[in-house]
């Protein structure tokens, strides 16, 4: 086994790239990566580690044919807020909507229910899931893109974040490596003064239009408890901006009104939210939906997409979507 550096000074990306490529390949030990894990987190990582990072997860992934316009939506995990899956509800809307949606996710690792937990508890059989997520794409517009199945290097990485229990560098490779290969996200990581760290990293890595937002509070999607931080990146450069709810037309609500449970109770929210029950999930769904829209370019407003995406609601395509998903994925 090769044994990791100190992670102090920081490292270049092509180093990062390296060391996580050691990782991957099954030449450092458990123990190993677990110390440099934890220490990278409490030092804080930089955007050249982050991107050296993804490129080597990206390097050994297991890609799928995709819409040009295909996007994904998800957050990084780890806030420890246990939250309802706002994304995962995001991710019907938005495809409800018209937009492609190549959905890339995991089972929780240190959270009650991942996205992966909740479309199970939701009747969606995740094996038949991932070997037709290609023909779900292409022909009703969205897929769950597990990411065991197209990510085989992490699977002796899970067992080990697992043990740690909290966020670390993985959280954040994740979403930038969608087997994919989508140029339109929306992220949502768990730290508000990361948001830059992590724009910059998406800048190198190159992309058509995405946002990167975080709640004040260090909720991994757009909150609606107060203010956001939010990074616009266009191809190589991002420029930072704020919003709130309040700004999009919807009501403030605190961080109690959306907290979930274990992926039974999300499961049976997220099909009042497709049934048309009010209240802030409704919110919080509506808002992050505009934000995708937004950046896909179905929409040029965030009251343009909260529109759009209460439509899919109220007119039940989300629900109709999501049926049609569970019976395709046979």
């Amino acid at each position: 086994m090769i044994s990791l550096p100190e992670v102090e000074p920081h490292l270049t990306e092509e180093m990062a790239e390296e060391i996580f490529g050691l990782m991957l390949d099954g030449k450092v030990s458990d123990d190993d990566i677990a110390r440099f894990l934890i220490a990278l987190s409490e030092r804080g990582e930089t955007a050249a580690e982050i991107t050296g990072a993804a490129r080597a997860l990206r390097a050994r992934l297991i890609p799928i044919e995709a819409p040009d316009n295909a996007i994904d939506v998800c957050g990084t995990g780890g806030d420890g807020h246990h939250t309802l899956n706002v994304s995962t509800a995001v991710s019907l809307v938005v495809a409800a909507c018209g937009v492609p949606v190549a959905k890339h996710g995991n089972r929780a690792a240190s959270s009650k229910a991942g996205a992966a937990d909740t479309l199970e508890a939701l009747g969606l059989d995740m094996e038949a899931a991932g070997r037709t997520a290609e023909m779900t794409l292409r022909e009703i517009g969205i897929c769950f893109l597990f990411a065991a199945n197209h990510h085989p290097a992490m699977r002796r990485i899970q067992p080990i974040r697992k043990r740690i229990g909290t966020r670390t560098i993985f959280n954040l490779m994740g979403p930038l490596s969608n087997p994919a290969r989508v140029q339109n996200q929306l992220i949502g990581i768990a730290r508000p003064a990361y948001v830059p760290i992590y724009a910059e990293a998406m800048a190198r890595l190159g992309t058509r239009r995405s946002f990167i937002v975080s709640g004040d509070e260090g909720l991994d999607e757009l909150s609606l408890a107060g203010g956001n931080e939010l990074a616009e990146v266009v191809g190589h450069d991002f420029e930072m901006h704020r919003i709130d709810a309040a700004q999009a037309g919807l009501a403030h609500a605190p961080i109690e009104a959306i907290r979930g449970g274990d992926a039974e109770h999300n499961a049976a929210a997220l099909r009042a939210l497709l049934m048309g029950a009010p209240g802030p999930y409704r919110d919080a769904v509506l808002f992050n939906a505009a934000g995708a829209l937004m950046v896909a370019g179905e929409v040029q407003s965030w009251t343009d997409g909260i529109e759009e995406a209460a439509e899919a609601l109220d007119k039940g395509l989300a629900k109709a979507l999501l049926d049609c998903w569970i019976a395709a994925a046979k």
